[in-house]
C-alpha cells in the first residue's frame, strides 16, 4: 500500500482529533528518523521530548524484550521486581519519598491534583479547595488537567471543567499572592512552560512561591512532564532552582517511548492517600517499570545530563545566530534542550518545509518553533538541523 492509500484508510478510520502531517514514519536509528518511502528525517522533535535516549537503543530494546517474555502485566494487587526496582531509582534521582506509576502525563497531573486536595481534606474535612495555575500553562487534556491549564482555546468546548481554579503569571509574584485566599490548597507550575511557548520561569519566582507555599502550607506542584528527564541540563528541572516541590509529575521520557509518567509525593504528602483513593489498571506494570528503569540506568552509565550541559550551549550559539541573522525572529528562549524560537510571523510553512528537506521541528504556539531534540545529540547534528533549518527559513519567509 501506498503513502496516499495509508493517509486515506487512516482518515475513514481514526477521530479526526489531530492535524496530522502527511509523513507516515516507519523506523528510527539514533537521532533519525525514516519513513515508510525510505525517506531519512533528522528528529529534533523526539516525539514530543519523548525519546531522550534516541531510536532503537540496543540495551533499552533488549531490557523490554526480555520483559516480554517474562511477564507484561498483573494487576496492582500484587508486587512487581521491576515496579519496585523503578520506584527505587525514580525516588533517589529525585529526593522524593513516593512514587505512583501512571500511563501518561496528562494522569501524572490528575493524581498530583487528587493528592493536593486529598491532603487539604485531611486537614479540614472540607472538599472545596482553590487551586493555583499559571497563564499560558499546558497541563494535560482529561478534564482535570484541562481545568489547570492556562489557554482558554483549549477549554471552551468542555466547559464547566472543575471548578475552584485561579491564574496567576509565570514569573510575576505579586499575582500569584493576590490570587491566594483561606482556600487555596495548591500552587501548580512547570518550571519551563512547553506548549505554551518555552517560557522557563526565573528562580526568584519559584522560590518565591515556594516560601508562599511553606508559609500558608500549601501544595507546590511541578509539572515537569516535559521539561524533566535531563532536558534542561540537571535530571529535573527544579534542581538548577533549587526548590524542591511537594508534588513533582513526570512522563514523556521517564519511559522513552513506552506510555509511563508517574507523580511523586515528598514526605508532607506521602500519607495523603489511602487504598481506595486512586488507582490505574496499567500503571506500573512489568514492562514499563522495566523501561524505567532501564531508562535510568542509561541516563546514568551514559552521562545523559553531563552530555546535555557540553551540547547545550553550542545549540543555543547557533541558534542565537539565527536571531541576529533574521528580523523576523524575534529572540530565543529555553533552557538546555529545550528551547523556542519566536518568529513575528506563523511558523507552519517553515515546519513543512523543513519536512521536505529531511528535517522534524514542531511549535510551541502559532509563531514559535520548538526545538526538543534527543539528548544524544552532537555538534555535528546541530551544525546539520541549522543548515536545514535556514533553508527551510528562506524558501518560506524571505520568499514571500
Amino acid at each position: 500500500m501506498n503513502k496516499t492509500n495509508y493517509i486515506e484508510e487512516a482518515e475513514q478510520s481514526l477521530l479526526h482529533t489531530y492535524k496530522r502531517y502527511e509523513i507516515i514514519l516507519d523506523k528510527g536509528e539514533g537521532v533519525y528518523l525514516y519513513d515508510t518511502e525510505g525517506k531519512k528525517y533528522l528528529d529534533f522533535a523526539a516525539g514530543i521530548a519523548v525519546f531522550a535516549l534516541g531510536y532503537n537503543n540496543k540495551e533499552y530494546n533488549e531490557a523490554l524484550k526480555a520483559q516480554l517474555d517474562k511477564l507484561i502485566h498483573t494487576s496492582n494487587y500484587y508486587y512487581n521486581v521491576p515496579a519496585i526496582d523503578a520506584a527505587k531509582k525514580i525516588l533517589s534521582a529525585t529526593g522524593m519519598e513516593r512514587v505512583f506509576f501512571t500511563n501518561s502525563g496528562t494522569e501524572s497531573i490528575e493524581g498530583a491534583l487528587k493528592l493536593a486536595k486529598k491532603y487539604a481534606y485531611d486537614k479540614s474535612g472540607f472538599s472545596d479547595y482553590e487551586i493555583i495555575s499559571m497563564n499560558n500553562s499546558f497541563h494535560g487534556r482529561s478534564l482535570g488537567a484541562l481545568s489547570v491549564t492556562g489557554n482558554s482555546e483549549y477549554q471552551k468546548a468542555f466547559k464547566p471543567l472543575i471548578g475552584g481554579i485561579k491564574f496567576a503569571d509565570l514569573n510575576d509574584l505579586e499575582s500569584v499572592k493576590s490570587q491566594i485566599t483561606e482556600k487555596t490548597c495548591a500552587i501548580i507550575i512547570e518550571p519551563v512552560q512547553g506548549e505554551g511557548g518555552i517560557y522557563p520561569a526565573t528562580k526568584e519566582f519559584l522560590q518565591g512561591v515556594k516560601s508562599l507555599c511553606e508559609e500558608k502550607d500549601i501544595v507546590l506542584i511541578f509539572d515537569e512532564v516535559q521539561c524533566g528527564m535531563g532536558r534542561t541540563g540537571s535530571m529535573f528541572a527544579y534542581q538548577n532552582y533549587g526548590v524542591m516541590p511537594d508534588v513533582l509529575a513526570l512522563a514523556k521520557a521517564l519511559g522513552c517511548g513506552v506510555p509511563v509518567g508517574a507523580f511523586l509525593a515528598n514526605k508532607k504528602m506521602e500519607s495523603a492517600m489511602i487504598p481506595g483513593d486512586h488507582g490505574t489498571t496499567y500503571g506500573g506494570n512489568p514492562l514499563v517499570c522495566t523501561a524505567v528503569s532501564k531508562v535510568l540506568d542509561l541516563f546514568e552509565s551514559n552521562n545523559i545530563v553531563e552530555h546535555v550541559n557540553e551540547i547545550a550551549p553550542y545549540l543555543e550559539n547557533q541558534l542565537d545566530k539565527l536571531v541576529d541573522e533574521y528580523d523576523f525572529i524575534i529572540e530565543r528562549r529555553g533552557k538546555g534542550l529545550m528551547q523556542g524560537i519566536v518568529f513575528s510571523v506563523p511558523v507552519t510553512n517553515i515546519i513543512l518545509k523543513a519536512q521536505e528537506n529531511g528535517l522534524i521541528i514542531i511549535t510551541a504556539g502559532k509563531n514559535v518553533v520548538r526545538i526538543v531534540p534527543p539528548l544524544i545529540i552532537t555538534k555535528e547534528h546541530v551544525d546539520e538541523m541549522i543548515v536545514k533549518f535556514k533553508a527551510a527559513i528562506d524558501a518560506t519567509v524571505i520568499s514571500k
